[in-house]
């Protein structure tokens, strides 16, 4: 019989790494919650349509890597609908949004998420086909501010805040804007023009994108076609005043915070709702493929999917990327020790083992219970892999009341009253 394993590009996280894991996905709560964000979670499949219309025909994600099937129609009257696994969550919450009618209490909307997201792509260090994304998004109609740069000034001191508190040190925040549509439509011309020169040199996915999006061709990762790149004009000088204004007051309000930003006039993101303000936050940690986290503004993409004006910025980020980068930095979580190690002297202290164990852990205590059936050097073999502590319970400790203690880390042996037992295991 063959030996079923995970799929390729997904993999199980045992114990010894989820609490890692844990440990980034209660920090990214705590720091979204200072800042007055709620936590939404969407279906991880959506109408295809979704995708197709706010992520972009053209884009990589649409055109290679979703993973979509056709829903079968129960009755000849149904019709077949395509459904697609999320390949990113921007775009669920925007539809979120629009179907549950959030931006007519006029108020910003401030959501965040954790949850998988799954591309087809091919599989590599910190990129796997299903892989778990933290993300938020900042939503709601204009009159609530939502196209103010304050708001994109926010969103990234909040991130520097959150990568500062997970000890993630030596980021880099690079900053660009694509500008409005119009923007993004005038310089796709001037870009076409200057890619008609040189793009015979290029990749073959450069050539098809020189003709049918060609503000993709800057996301290229080739590394032979980089020094054509670095000759193509840039988008700031296809920028309106507008445009111009609205970024030199996000810098500003960066500058006044104090978040150091690098600007990067070549940073476009991959996916065509973005306008305006584009980042990614990046780490020598990670090698070549650097970026820890990216986003950016989304002014015209409810709009995109038939909802109202409701300007937006968000981001999202990769769990993975992050466990690499704390594992570079040496801060990756050990598994958490229990606090005590219940070892019963004997099957019939069973009962009685279970019932200190409850009122051990309803104390707030994490406690592994051992077995009477066990030798007493097994038990403490057991519980030195995994405790701070063991605690003896035969039947002369459980008639005093008068628990045996042993402590690891100094090898003392103490006996502790019953009813002290909490507070002292808490030390």
């Amino acid at each position: 019989m063959t030996t079923l394993k995970a799929v390729r590009g997904t993999r199980d996280l045992l114990p010894s790494e989820t609490a890692l894991w844990n440990r980034i996905e209660a920090t990214a709560r705590a720091v979204f919650a200072r800042y007055n964000f709620g936590e939404i979670r969407t279906p991880i499949f959506e109408d295809t349509a979704l995708f197709s219309r706010s992520v972009g025909e053209e884009t990589d994600i649409v055109s290679k890597e979703m993973y979509t099937w056709e829903d079968r129609a129960r009755a000849q009257s149904e019709k077949t609908q395509s459904l697609t696994l999320r390949p990113e969550n921007t775009a669920g919450v925007v539809r979120a949004y629009i179907e549950h009618q959030l931006g007519e209490t006029g108020l910003l909307q401030k959501l965040f998420y954790i949850g998988p997201q799954f591309r087809r792509e091919r599989p590599q260090k910190g990129r796997y086909r299903q892989f778990s994304q933290i993300g938020a998004e900042v939503i709601g109609p204009p009159s609530a501010g939502s196209e103010s740069p304050l708001r994109d000034a926010e969103v990234l001191e909040m991130l520097a805040t959150f990568l500062d508190e997970l000890g993630i040190t030596g980021w880099i925040l690079e900053l660009n804007s694509v500008g409005s549509a119009a923007d993004r439509a005038r310089y796709n011309e001037v870009l076409r023009t200057a890619l008609d020169l040189v793009v015979s040199g290029m990749c073959a996915d450069c050539q098809r994108r020189a003709v049918t999006n060609p503000l993709r061709v800057l996301d290229c990762k080739v590394p032979a076609d980089q020094p054509i790149i670095a000759t193509l004009p840039v988008i700031a000088d296809s920028l309106d005043e507008a445009s111009r204004v609205h970024f030199a007051a996000v810098t500003a309000a960066l500058d006044a915070a104090g978040v150091p930003y690098t600007l990067n006039h070549r940073l476009v993101r991959g996916l065509d709702y973005y306008t305006r303000t584009t980042f990614e936050f990046t780490h020598g940690g990670l090698g070549a493929q650097n970026a820890l986290l990216g986003g950016g503004r989304y002014d015209g993409l409810s709009e995109a999917i038939g909802g109202p004006k409701a300007p937006g910025i968000g981001f999202a980020m990769g769990e993975d990327r992050l466990v690499l980068t704390l594992a570079a930095l040496n801060q990756g979580a050990a598994p958490p020790q229990v606090d005590a190690f219940i070892a019963p002297l004997g099957e019939s202290l069973n009962p009685a083992a279970l019932t200190l164990a409850r009122e051990l852990r309803r104390a707030g205590l994490r406690i592994e219970l051992g077995e009477g059936s066990f030798r007493l050097k097994k038990s403490f073999e057991a519980a030195d892999k995994t405790a701070r502590n063991i605690v003896i319970l035969g039947e002369d400790e459980l008639q005093s009341g008068i628990l045996t203690v042993k402590t690891f880390a100094t090898g003392a042996q103490t006996k502790v009253p019953r009813p002290e037992l909490a507070v002292f295991l808490k030390q």
